[in-house]
């Protein structure tokens, strides 16, 4: 008999393993593997995130109301690994950029299949979701730290081989035994309306609490794509960087481990309302004083700024949405929150980052405030 929390919590490591390459290492890798200057690479990420928003909004909950998740999971892995090899040969920017953008349709879909996988598994019971997250955000650091040692020895192209590796595992962990809910694929029924995507807008809270992870999620951007390369900039040693790097999900890993019980009784709203405080506190932080230490100290505050958010939606997900919409809210949820947010909000830091590097931390606020405001002004009236 499968035991679906480790089936969950595996899945979530692989994932995450390879996510630890891409999300924090893939700029660096085109500026330094690649030869790009930070301001194409920082334009082909951005275009490639566009790229991700569309793909994950659209090609997923189309996918999911044909295709069980296990098959999705497998085709999207086997499309991922064919993009990546398409990068060994790639030198022009523009050969980089239409790579990127297949990259980008095929491999962060893998992120609302599985999440959505997750949810269908939570609903059934005795699975618990923080516990399982939290495997994928040790898979996380210890990608982190292990690129960090690879590329001190082998250089810049150890980051591209890794990814390769990483997504050879993920396949493989496909094709073991699967949790038979799964495994099930959408009757015609379903298709009828039961998914449709026009349904899931119908439910007031659900277009207010997606503006509200929309800034906050978005609020990363400049961390995520500048966060590397301003370490650098403070004279960093490329190995203690992800160490640095490391300590933001290690506070992640802490919180996702007790977030199924801790403040289980708040609201989604009250957990946003916090998270839009933390994520405020550590972007004032880095701006109003520059240095290493202060950096490492605010990296405590991603529990609450990206860990606290992600469980808010989730929960809120999982508490006022019916099952049938689970797919389109997490593809929506990864599209908008996750993708466009930060595609939109990378262009911005990229500029504020060519003015001075820390202001494009401090730029992150302009996200932050009103998102807090939105939960003041809104959280009585609907009761989320």
């Amino acid at each position: 008999m499968i035991n679906n929390q480790r089936w969950l919590s595996q899945s979530f490591f692989v994932f995450f393993f390879t996510w630890g390459i891409f999300l924090p290492y893939w700029t660096g890798w085109l500026v330094e593997g690649k030869n790009l200057t930070v301001a194409n690479a920082s334009m082909i990420m951005a275009f490639g995130l566009i790229a991700r928003a569309a793909a994950t909004m659209f090609l997923f909950p189309f996918m999911s109301k044909f295709m069980s998740s296990k098959k999705i999971i497998i085709t999207f892995t086997i499309l991922a690994l064919f993009a990546t090899v398409l990068y060994i040969p790639a030198t022009s920017s523009m050969s980089l950029l239409l790579i990127t953008l297949l990259f980008s349709l095929v491999y962060p879909t893998l992120m609302p299949a599985i999440e959505s996988g997750a949810s269908s598994l939570v609903r059934q019971g005795k699975v618990h979701y923080g516990k399982s997250r939290s495997y994928g955000s040790i898979g996380f650091v210890v990608a982190v730290l292990i690129i960090s040692m690879l590329t001190g020895v082998w250089g810049e192209q150890a980051i591209l081989w890794s990814m390769i590796i990483g997504l050879l595992f993920l396949l493989i962990k496909q094709f073991m035994p699967t949790p038979p809910v799964l495994l099930v694929t959408p009757s015609p029924q379903d298709r009828k309306g039961k998914l449709s995507m026009k349904e899931l807008w119908k439910v007031k809270t659900f277009p207010i609490v997606l503006v509200v992870v929309f800034l906050l999620q978005g609020a990363h951007a400049a961390y995520y794509n500048y966060g590397y390369i301003y370490l650098q900039g403070l004279n960093v040693n490329p190995f203690y960087i992800g160490m640095i790097i490391n300590i933001a999900v290690i506070f992640e890993v802490l919180y996702f481990m007790k977030a199924d019980t801790f403040l289980s009784k708040w609201r989604p709203s009250s957990l946003l309302l916090l998270a839009g405080i933390g994520s405020t506190i550590r972007w004032g932080m880095i701006y109003l004083f520059p240095s290493v230490g202060m950096f490492i100290i605010s990296q405590a505050l991603h529990a609450l700024s990206f860990g606290m958010a992600h469980i808010a939606f989730i929960r809120y997900l999982n508490l006022s949405l019916p099952k049938q919409q689970i797919a389109n809210a997490q593809g929506i949820y990864s599209g908008l929150a996750l993708s466009l947010s930060t595609a939109i909000l990378t262009f911005v830091g990229g500029y504020l980052y060519e003015i001075e590097p820390g202001l494009s931390f401090l730029g992150m606020i302009l996200c932050t405030i009103p998102a807090m405001i939105i939960i003041l002004v809104t959280r009585r009236r609907f009761s989320y």
